[in-house]
């Protein structure tokens, strides 16, 4: 028969049992006390002891003694110990299909589950796109409203046309002005050109006028001069003569 093992623990030490086997063991051991019905270590297992009653109420039937009453005994209490024994067989069975039930029904939940999950992992993939294109929406949305706020703030286009219109004769104006401004300048231009010529001209003039002048002068202060350089020398021929 396989038994336990058990470490006694030491002082201070917590208590904790320890199996002699690993989890393939103890499935043989379930198996093994399922198939003879022994729940526990102690007692005599119930398989032995219907075999024992088989084999009483059988050796029984072979004597050749009249003991009819005694094999009646023997073969209800065989009976008794069968029911008995079959008892938690019917139980255990009805375990066993009741888990089968449970195992079946647990498998299509978990089937339903992971179809649950795929379909709340397609779910949560479209949602995403949806806060995607939710998103590029909205901001639309504020562009449009922000150019509508502009829009508003604007004036009526009647106003905005007469302005144009406007600035446009204004222009108009302008360009007028420049030209006249232009053609002026460039008059002003050839009158000061002129007048630079006609200065340069009287500049030369005055002096020629000037040079002119003080030929004359010089031609004036020389003319005494030379007067009494004649007289002078005049005398000088008379005072030869004399002599």
């Amino acid at each position: 028969m396989l038994t336990k093992g058990r470490r006694v623990a030491g002082r201070g030490e917590a208590m904790s049992a320890h199996y002699a086997f690993g989890p393939h063991e103890d499935d043989a051991i379930i198996k093994h006390r399922l198939l003879t019905r022994t729940t526990t270590t102690r007692g005599e297992p119930p398989l032995k002891k219907l075999q024992k009653k088989f084999m009483s109420f059988a050796a029984e039937t072979e004597k050749d003694a009249d003991n009819t009453m005694d094999c009646e005994r023997l073969y209800k209490a065989f009976l008794q110990e069968i029911n008995t024994f079959e008892l938690p067989l019917l139980k255990s069975k009805a375990v066993v299909d009741a888990n089968l039930r449970e195992k079946e029904s647990f498998n299509e939940l978990q089937v339903e589950i992971q179809r649950q999950i795929l379909q709340a992992q397609t779910d949560i993939e479209d949602l995403k796109k949806q806060l995607e294109q939710s998103k590029i929406e909205r901001q639309h949305k504020e562009e449009c409203e922000a150019i509508r706020k502009l829009i508003y703030w604007q004036p009526p286009r009647s106003e905005t046309k007469k302005l144009i219109a406007e600035l446009e004769k204004e222009i108009t104006n302008l360009e007028a002005e420049s030209a006249a401004c232009a053609r002026t300048l460039e008059l002003r231009k050839k009158q000061f050109a002129l007048l630079l010529h006609v200065v340069e001209d009287l500049q030369i003039s005055i002096e020629d006028e000037q040079r002119s002048i003080a030929d004359e002068l010089r031609a004036a202060a020389e003319e005494p001069k030379m007067s009494m350089e004649e007289g002078s020398g005049g005398g000088a021929s008379d005072a030869m003569a004399v002599d």
